[in-house]
C-alpha cells in the first residue's frame, strides 16, 4: 500500500455508479484540492482532502508527496489501428502533392497498401512492433486502449492480426480490447464481385473470429466507395449473432443513414462523424450509443472536425479518440488530441477530459476499470508537472506537462 499526499488538484472524481457523463454536464469535472490518494494491490483504495487523514494514517504505508503537482486518470483510447506492417509516409508525400484520401485508395495505396504489407509480416515483429507502439502511448498517459483488426482482409491474415492483438492483452499492463474490422476495404480480388467479400468476412472470418474468442467488437468502413448500408447491415448483424457488439466507423465523409443503423444495431460506439444530418443527431438522441470524434484524423487529413458540440448539445455522450494507425492519424499521443479538442472544436478543458476518459472508457466497456479516480478502479493515472490550471494541458500543445505515469499503482517506465 502506498499513499500520494498533498496533490495540488485530484480531478476527475466519481462515484463507482458513474459510467458516462452527457451533453453540458460533460464542461464539470469534480475536484479536490490538497488532496491525498491512496493505493492498494494496483487499485485505488481511497481519496480525500489531507484534512481527512489521521494524524497515525502513514505508519507502515509509503508515502509519495506530490506537492505542487495535479493527478488525473489516464486517457482512454477507444479507437485505435495500432498493429500495423509499415508506416505510409510516401503517400503523406503525394498528399502534400494535392492527391486526395480517396485518390491515393483508388491507385492501390491507403488500406490496401497495409493489407498487402501485412500479409508478408511475421507475427512476432508484428507484436514487439505493436508493444513498442503501445509503451510509448502509455509514457504519454493512455491507460486502456482498443485496437482493431482491418489490415487483413482475408481469413488467414485477419486472424493473424487478431491473434497479435489478444498477446498483446495479455502482455499489456492497461486494458486492451480487440475489434474485427475485415470489413476495413475490399481485397483487389473481390473487385468486381463485392458482395463475394461480405459472403467471406460472414461465412469465413467471423465463424473463425468467434471460435478462437479473439473479438470483442464487430466493425465496418460504412462509406461511400467502401462498405454500404446494406453490406455493413448484414456484417453488423452477423457480427452480434456471434456475440460481438457493433462499434462502427461511419460518416467521414458522407452521411447517408448509417448512424441510425448502427443505433438500431446497438453500437457501443459510432466513430468519425465528421459530416452529420438532423436525421443522425435524432438517432443518437434517442440511443445509448456514444458519439466518437477522431480530431488527430482531421488534423492530419485536413478535412472537418466532427461538430462535438453539436452533439453535447443534444445531449448526447461523447468521446475522443487517437484513430492512431499509419495513412490517416500516424500518431496516438492523446494529449495532442486533448489540444485539438479544445482549440479546433472549441471544447472547454473540462469537458475534453471528460472525453478522454470516463466516456471513453464507457466506449470501449471499460468503466469498471479505468476512466476516473474512484475506489475499486486500476490506479492508472497522470502526475502533472506543476501547473496553475487544467487549462495548461491543452493551452501548452507541445508540452505533455507530464511528469509520470502510474500504471497499476506502479510508475511506468517504457
Amino acid at each position: 500500500m502506498k499513499v500520494f499526499t498533498e496533490i495540488a488538484n485530484l480531478y476527475q472524481i466519481r462515484g463507482q455508479e458513474e459510467k458516462i457523463v452527457r451533453g453540458q454536464k460533460m464542461n464539470a469535472l469534480e475536484c479536490v484540492e490538497g488532496a491525498y490518494l491512496m493505493v492498494s494491490d494496483g487499485k485505488i483504495e481511497a481519496f480525500g482532502p489531507m484534512s481527512d487523514l489521521e494524524a497515525g494514517a502513514f505508519s507502515g504505508i509509503e508515502r509519495i508527496s506530490l506537492k505542487g503537482k495535479s493527478v488525473l486518470p489516464t486517457w482512454v483510447d477507444s479507437h485505435t489501428h495500432l498493429v500495423f506492417a509499415d508506416w505510409r509516409n510516401h503517400e503523406f508525400l503525394d498528399r502534400l502533392n494535392g492527391l486526395s484520401y480517396q485518390e491515393i485508395a483508388e491507385r492501390g495505396g491507403g488500406i490496401l497498401n497495409s493489407a498487402e504489407r501485412m500479409r508478408e509480416a511475421d507475427e512476432d515483429a508484428l507484436f514487439e512492433a505493436a508493444m513498442k507502439r503501445l509503451n510509448k502511448l502509455i509514457a504519454k498517459g493512455t491507460g486502456a486502449i482498443e485496437i482493431k483488426s482491418g489490415y487483413g482482409l482475408s481469413t488467414e491474415t485477419e486472424l493473424k492480426m487478431l491473434r497479435v492483438i489478444n498477446r498483446i492483452k495479455a502482455a499489456a499492463p492497461i486494458p486492451v480490447k480487440a475489434t474485427f474490422l475485415g470489413a476495413h476495404a475490399f481485397p483487389a480480388r473481390f473487385k468486381n464481385d463485392p458482395d463475394a467479400y461480405i459472403d467471406e468476412v460472414i461465412n469465413e472470418m467471423l465463424p473463425a473470429v468467434a471460435a478462437e474468442g479473439l473479438a470483442d467488437y464487430v466493425d465496418a468502413f460504412c462509406e461511400q466507395g467502401y462498405f454500404s448500408l446494406d453490406q455493413t447491415e448484414r456484417i453488423l448483424k452477423a457480427g452480434v449473432q456471434h456475440g460481438l457488439v457493433p462499434k462502427v466507423h461511419v460518416n467521414q465523409f458522407n452521411a447517408f443513414g448509417a448512424v441510425e443503423l448502427c443505433v438500431r444495431y446497438g453500437a457501443r460506439s459510432v466513430d468519425h462523424l465528421e459530416v452529420l444530418n438532423p436525421a443522425d443527431i435524432e438517432a443518437l438522441k434517442s440511443s445509448e450509443t456514444i458519439a466518437v470524434g477522431l480530431p488527430g484524423c482531421s488534423f492530419f487529413l485536413g478535412i472537418p472536425y466532427t461538430p462535438i458540440r453539436e452533439l453535447m448539445a443534444a445531449d448526447i455522450p461523447v468521446a475522443l479518440a487517437s484513430d492512431f494507425n499509419p495513412g490517416s492519424a500516424p500518431d496516438g499521443n492523446l494529449n495532442f488530441a486533448l489540444s485539438l479538442a479544445c482549440t479546433q472544436m472549441k471544447m472547454s478543458p473540462k469537458a475534453a477530459v471528460n472525453a478522454l476518459t470516463l466516456n471513453a472508457a464507457a466506449a470501449m466497456d471499460a468503466t469498471d476499470e479505468v476512466g476516473s479516480i474512484t475506489v475499486g478502479k486500476r490506479a492508472n493515472f497522470i502526475v502533472t508537472e506543476p501547473i496553475n490550471d487544467l487549462s495548461f494541458l491543452p493551452y501548452a500543445f507541445g508540452d505533455d506537462a507530464i511528469d509520470a505515469v502510474y500504471i497499476n499503482g506502479e510508475r511506468f517506465t517504457e
